[in-house]
């Protein structure tokens, strides 16, 4: 005997431009294994890159010394 899954679809309606999911994507992100967000990480920032470009992992920190 096989179970029957019922998938009942999620429907939010909203205009475009009044939708902002950065607060949820962020819990999903937060949400998973540090290794599975680092790749996500990596993955975002490869699709910015040119072909053959590497990414710059260098930091500058500029501080005055003495006012």
């Amino acid at each position: 005997m096989q179970k029957v899954l019922k998938i009942e679809p999620v429907v939010r309606k909203a205009l475009l431009k009044d939708i902002d999911e950065s607060y949820e994507e962020m819990l999903y992100l937060l949400s998973r294994p540090p290794q599975e967000r680092i790749a996500e990480v990596t993955r975002l920032i490869s699709h910015s890159l040119k072909p053959g470009q590497r990414m710059d992992k260098t930091v500058v920190i500029k501080r005055k010394l003495h006012p």
